[in-house]
């Protein structure tokens, strides 16, 4: 059995974010292609963002910490530490409102 402690994992890549040009690192936890799920957590500093992308269908987004919106062409929620939410199936984008740490959780469906 593996495990990953989650708040470890949020503080390494926070300060990798911090070393980073782009303000953002990430690191797959569950991600195997022989898996149905894939997971990946998604450090992002204040400000930074993932711009505009296609859904990767069903999805969800859990905040470890921190504060985000994630926003599509016609809404917008705001997570804070502890929030989850089910990613709607349009394009979207994510922007760190705060520091903040994600845990991105993707359905992959056999081609």
């Amino acid at each position: 059995m593996q495990s990953v402690n989650l708040e470890h994992l949020a503080i390494e890549l926070l300060n990798a974010a911090r070393s980073a040009s782009s303000g953002r690192a990430g690191r797959s936890i569950h991600a195997d292609h022989h898996f149905s799920l894939r997971q990946t957590v998604i450090a992002l500093l204040e400000g930074q963002a993932l711009a505009e992308h296609e859904s990767p269908g069903e999805a969800t987004l859990q905040v470890l910490s921190g504060e985000v919106r994630l926003g599509t062409a016609t809404d917008s929620w705001h997570g804070r530490t502890g929030d989850y939410l089910i990613i709607p199936p349009e394009r979207h984008d994510l922007t760190a409102l705060g520091d903040a740490v994600v845990l991105l959780s993707v359905a992959a469906h056999p081609q």
